[in-house]
């Protein structure tokens, strides 16, 4: 209990013992807020692809900053597994734009506004 309170986590410990909650490395906690959805599958595979690079991006500092194989090894796994979810998102992206109007320079859903544009 000493070193807890000592390394400032008496607070985290109050809340959730030891247990695993989600929170961001700055301590904000996980809420719905960080689900993306427009209902337009351009956007929300662009949207997709970004959360992938972030999370890679995430990942490559970890990686700057920790040398100890336990922990790097883990990390370039998932990694990796971030590289090809960003792939096969824009393999999707491809397989949307295929279906699109072949005159829709601008890449949005022409399905949605028939009526309108």
């Amino acid at each position: 209990m000493d070193e807890i309170k000592a390394s400032g986590f008496a607070p985290y410990y109050t809340d959730h013992t030891v247990g695993i909650w989600p929170q961001s490395a700055g301590g904000v906690p996980f809420n719905a807020n960080q689900f993306q959805s427009s209902g337009d599958p351009i956007t929300d595979l662009f949207e997709d692809m970004a959360a992938e690079q972030k999370a890679r991006k995430t990942y490559d500092n970890i990686l700057r900053l920790v040398k100890d194989p336990e922990v790097c090894d883990p990390i370039r796994f998932l990694r990796a597994r971030e590289i090809v979810h960003f792939q096969r998102f824009g393999e999707g992206l491809n397989m949307v734009r295929e279906h699109l109007d072949s005159k829709n320079y601008y890449a949005f859903n022409p399905a949605f506004d028939k009526n309108t544009l």
